[in-house]
């Protein structure tokens, strides 16, 4: 029954190391964890160089939980430390086991140092496993076969465990990644699912302790880790003092394995001894304490490295070498109490010749430690020199490079201002170019405008002198109408119609000439509606040229353009309907014309010859408004595109915010 506890007791602690397949695969995870001091690289691979300063060999020995019968033991015997300026290395064998659960294998650890700058160091460490794990038959004590550990056999595993340590004058800061590739080679296979794969992350902190007394020149370590895996994180610290006399303490905490102390002290000057407590809490309280014992050996090292932080330390047992006192040689007649009193007065002046060794050595010791403070003192003072020496001549660098840049930066603001008075003047006298231009223009628009308004107004004055004119030959012949064989149509005297087909010619020549006075009324109209169009399409021209100028000019009374094209249309109307009806009248005329003549077939009788006469006249009149209608017309379809173009114009200026973003 006790062997069964122990089994479930194996059982929840194994649960953590093995692989989630039956086949007694265990994950790499020494339980030496609670020490600043020795087998450091198993925290990361880098500690083999990081703030190391000797080589050691040391033996651990690890059993957990004591309370139980075979309970987890690890057993680590190691060789590592500081090899060279920049190299790390670090070789162990271990054995751990978990009851019936043994492994069996060897680390080798290998780390490499960048120096990037003064106090700044930058390692490279990596942990190479080999190991087998499988069952102790010797372990097994049962009375009767238990097929199940029959079938778990024996593994061969391959892990990698890299690391990164950055670290500065105080801190250090770095990763690893624990079981990073694991290759089982009884499998010939990767594991990929392993429980112990996880990311470490750590901060070490190392200072010195400046007092009086017994802890003065004490260096003090502290060390914080995160571990993070796919079922758990592991937050855990460790702090260490060490005090020169060759003592040193730590006190740890780990939330999964709870909290730990430990004790180490230098036996002599090249051996150590060091003892760890852990007791578990939480979870695993009911599992007990667990214990931790290391023997160590430093290997004495003439080298001093930097970046390293091992001090001189004293020890428990300080060896001295014996001097033989002088012995004068007795007399054979001296008796037997002076052999005595010169036995006791050697021994005294031994102890202190001993005495003053020991004072001389520590004297020693302590002017080499204020000679190497004042060594690393007067570096740091050169050093601070230099850097304030190299930042000055970076100062004036900077200065120099500033005040070139500013020199430059003022001249390109001198030519940009030039270029932009240049283009200023340029641009102004362009604009004044483009508006004696204009005002050319439209001068030369107006005296045009002025040059057909004269010659309207001569027209118009010919008309009305020629209608007076008519006038009065009209009063002048009313007389002459009593005696006269004649009557007067619209100013022209007609010779008297006795018959009926010259009386229906008489009545329609009259109408035709009243309608052909009313076109040209018409046309007159239509004249000055296209006159009143071009003066508007020269006004909104002159507009968008000022416009594009910067020049504004004050808007035209509003004009409803709908009702003016209303009026033009149906002026249009008018004139086609009046010469519809003149062509229609001038065709009756030459059918009445025709039918008198087979009449009166003559045509140099006096009535025939003057409607023929007027015939062509109407005719020629009726040709020439037609001509003039077509012509308005088309000049209106001109007026009417280039009108739409200057809108356009006008419309897509406005549709810029302003002048600056316009050009």
């Amino acid at each position: 029954m006790k062997t069964y506890f122990i089994y479930m007791i194996l059982f929840f602690f194994t649960s953590q190391h093995l692989h989630a397949q039956d086949d007694g695969a265990v994950a790499l995870n020494l339980a030496i964890r609670n020490s600043l001091k020795f087998n450091k690289y198993a925290l990361n691979p880098t500690f083999s160089f990081v703030r190391e300063q000797n080589k050691y060999i040391s033996f651990s020995n690890k059993r957990e939980w004591v309370q139980f019968d075979d309970a987890p033991q690890t057993y680590l015997f190691n060789y590592s430390g500081r090899f060279r300026e920049n190299m790390g290395v670090g070789l162990g064998v271990f054995q751990q086991n978990y009851g019936v659960l043994t492994t069996f294998g060897g680390i080798l650890n290998y780390a490499y140092n960048v120096v990037l700058d003064r106090g700044s160091n930058l390692t490279f460490g990596t942990n190479l496993g080999f190991y087998k794990s499988g069952i102790d038959d010797g372990s097994v004590v049962t009375n009767f076969s238990d097929p199940s550990l029959q079938n778990i056999p024996s593994n061969s595993i391959l892990t990698l465990n890299p690391g990164i340590n950055y670290g500065t004058e105080f801190f250090d800061f770095g990763l690893s990644i624990n079981n990073l590739v694991t290759y089982n080679f009884t499998t010939s296979k990767v594991i990929e699912d392993n429980p112990q794969q996880s990311i470490q992350g750590h901060i070490m902190y190392t200072g010195y302790v400046n007092s009086r007394g017994f802890f003065d020149e004490s260096k003090f370590t502290g060390f914080f880790r995160s571990e993070f895996n796919k079922d758990k994180n592991i937050v855990s610290g460790i702090i260490m003092i060490t005090v020169p006399k060759g003592i040193w303490a730590q006190a740890g905490y780990s939330s999964l394995f709870g909290v730990s102390g430990g004790i180490g002290l230098n036996i002599t000057n090249q051996v150590a001894l060091e003892y760890n407590y852990e007791q578990a809490i939480g979870s695993l309280s009911s599992f007990g304490n667990s214990h931790e014992v290391t023997l160590a050996y430093k290997f004495k090292n003439n080298e001093k490295y930097n970046y390293s932080g091992d001090d001189d330390e004293q020890a428990l047992i300080n060896p001295t070498k014996k001097y033989k006192p002088a012995i004068k040689r007795r007399s054979p007649n001296k008796p037997i109490v002076d052999k005595q009193e010169d036995k006791k007065i050697a021994e005294t002046q031994a102890k202190k010749e001993a005495q003053v060794k020991r004072l001389a050595e520590a004297a020693q010791a302590k002017a080499e430690r204020e000679e190497l403070a004042k060594i690393k003192s007067d570096a740091e003072a050169l050093a601070k020199i230099r850097e304030a020496e190299k930042q000055a001549i970076i100062d004036a660098k900077n200065k120099a490079f500033e005040e070139a840049e500013a020199k430059r930066l003022a001249n390109e603001a001198l030519v940009k201002l030039e270029a932009e008075n240049k283009a200023k003047r340029d641009a102004e006298a362009l604009a004044k170019k483009r508006k004696e231009e204009v005002q050319a223009i439209r001068d030369a628009e107006n005296k045009a405008k002025e040059e057909a308004q004269a010659k309207l107004d001569e027209d118009k004055k010919a008309q009305i002198e020629a209608e007076a004119k008519r006038l009065e030959e009209v009063k002048m012949r009313e007389s002459a109408e009593k005696k006269a064989d004649t009557v007067q149509l619209e100013g022209v005297l007609v010779p008297i119609a006795r018959d009926k087909k010259a009386m229906e010619i008489e009545n329609l020549t009259k109408l035709t000439t009243d309608s052909n006075i009313k076109q040209q009324d018409l046309l007159i109209k239509l004249n000055d509606a296209v006159i009143n169009k071009q003066k508007d399409l020269n006004d909104l021209k002159e507009e968008n040229d000022l416009s594009e100028q910067g020049i504004f000019k004050g808007p035209k009374p509003f004009k409803s353009v709908s009702a003016e094209n209303a009026a033009i249309e149906s002026l249009v109307i008018d004139l086609d309907n009046i010469i519809t009806s003149q062509n229609e009248k001038i065709s009756k005329l030459e059918n009445l014309y025709e039918d008198r003549l087979n009449t009166v077939p003559n045509q140099e009788e006096e009535i025939n010859a003057f409607y023929l006469n007027e015939i062509q006249k109407l005719k020629a009149e009726l040709t020439q408004g037609v001509k003039t209608k077509e012509n308005l017309i088309t000049n209106l379809q001109t007026i009417k595109i280039a009108t739409d173009f200057e809108r356009k114009r006008r419309i897509k200026r406005a549709a810029y915010d302003n002048e600056d973003v316009r050009y």
